[in-house]
């Protein structure tokens, strides 16, 4: 089961919860008990080089929060 971070839109708590991944597109706010939306996570992913060294890669997450843009539109 994956992690998903979820942002509460009454009292705007920031919480994580396990959830299957047929369930997880809402969960109870913790702090308000209000139905909270998933939010799209940032990530960070690695890969190691030819001499051993670790080099971040390009990608992943969505732009939106950052000031970015995205495919998701801000949603």
């Amino acid at each position: 089961m994956p992690v998903y971070e979820y942002v509460c839109p009454r009292c705007e708590a920031k919480f994580e919860r396990l959830r299957p991944m047929s369930n997880g597109h809402q969960a109870r706010c913790p702090d308000c008990n209000t139905d909270a939306p998933r939010v799209i996570s940032m990530f960070a992913a690695f890969t190691r080089g030819d001499r051993g060294e670790m080099s971040p890669v390009a990608g992943g997450g969505c732009a939106c929060a950052a000031g970015g843009s995205c495919a998701c539109a801000g949603e």
